[in-house]
């Protein structure tokens, strides 16, 4: 397969790099992590100026109208920096959002919302215990012409801000995806610091009324859509990490020699380098199956699932032991990304999870990525 990017992904990469680098500096990432939100407004105002955060509303809407490549893109860009912004939450409602409004559905007005700024929508698709995202506990009941959920959401990504959060929810025909106003009557939240330092929300549900989105494949699509995301914002993260690696270990000396020249630091910086390129092959199979509605792209986002929750963890543990004594300092950046890899390899599920989940896949659909 071709793994050049596209014109319009070229750009997207060009200009969130240079909107990034600039702005997610180490200072303003740790300034935004003691701040109420957690979440940096500036930054997230300066990548909606800049159409980024509108990348995939379609352009009836105000957006650019672009796909998973794209995002994937932005997101990798997002984790070489750790910038804390809430784009894969937002990136993947928009993209569930978009699919119903062309079947039919009414979601134009806050389409129109999310690409210019003024909406922002997260996502709960995780619940407590070993809950399988696809079979959701939460469950949605049809009153009276009304949809009505009721259950726990936990870890719900950067709630702060948001105006809406799109459930997944159990339902008489299968499971599915509501819509939900983010202060509607029967939404209670709690929210809590988790390790990459963003604030989470435990989102209780009691009769609340929700929109559905979509149709029946509708999670299916999505939860396909977050692993693809998740794993490009991991690749970015690991890519940081290895990063700041290569340039302390050039810097710092141990009996007279750069600790880089050390074959056995070596070895793990090639180890790391061998994971990044492989979660970076198959994040672009991913993608490419995703965006081609493959019958094998249920299977390759689970593979780059593990790859994501396997070697991401593995580079960022790597880099921080051969940081040796500094890589315990948080006053300087490693640990961040040791941080954001940590997290990013158990959203959704983690190795073991993801390897169980591929193998019924495989069985299932009769198909191997």
């Amino acid at each position: 397969m071709d793994f050049t990017l596209d014109e319009d992904s070229l750009a997207v990469q060009g200009l969130a790099r240079e909107i990034l680098t600039d702005r997610a500096t180490t200072a303003r990432v740790r300034e935004v992590e003691t701040s109420d939100t957690r979440v940096d407004e500036e930054l997230w105002a300066a990548l909606t100026s800049a159409g980024l955060t509108g990348l995939l509303v379609p352009d009836e809407h105000g957006g650019a109208g672009l796909g998973l490549e794209a995002l994937a893109v932005l997101l990798e860009e997002q984790g070489r920096t750790v910038a804390p912004v809430p784009v894969w939450p937002t990136a993947v409602a928009t993209l569930a959002l978009a699919r119903a409004d062309a079947a039919g559905g009414a979601h134009g007005p806050l389409l129109t919302g999310i690409a210019s700024g003024s909406a922002r929508v997260t996502v709960a698709l995780e619940e407590y215990g070993a809950a399988d995202p696809a079979a959701p506990s939460t469950s949605a009941s049809e009153v009276g012409g009304r949809w009505l959920l009721t259950g726990v959401k936990a870890a719900v990504p950067s709630p702060v801000g948001a105006g809406h959060v799109l459930v997944s929810a159990a339902t008489p025909d299968g499971p599915g995806l509501f819509l939900v106003a983010a202060h509607a009557e029967g939404v209670r939240w709690e929210t809590m610091p988790v390790t990459t330092h963003d604030l989470a929300g435990e989102l209780t549900l009691d009769g609340a009324e929700g929109q559905p989105v979509g149709s029946g494949a509708a999670l299916a699509e999505t939860l396909r859509d977050a692993r693809i995301a998740l794993a490009a914002l991991q690749l970015g993260v690991a890519q940081g990490a290895l990063a700041l690696a290569a340039s302390y270990l050039a810097e710092r000396e141990q009996f007279g020699r750069p600790l880089g020249s050390f074959q056995a630091v070596q070895h793990q910086l090639a180890d790391c380098w061998i994971d990044i390129d492989a979660l970076r092959v198959t994040l672009a199979q991913a993608v490419s199956d995703a965006e081609a509605d493959s019958p094998s792209a249920a299977a390759s986002a689970l593979v780059v699932s593990w790859w994501r929750a396997q070697a991401g963890l593995d580079v960022v543990h790597r880099v921080q032991h051969v940081h040796g004594g500094i890589g315990v300092d948080v006053d300087y950046p490693v640990h961040r990304f040791f941080l954001w890899g940590k997290q990013l390899s158990g959203t959704l599920g983690g190795a073991a999870a993801t390897l169980a989940d591929l193998g019924d896949v495989v069985v299932r659909d009769g198909v191997a990525s």
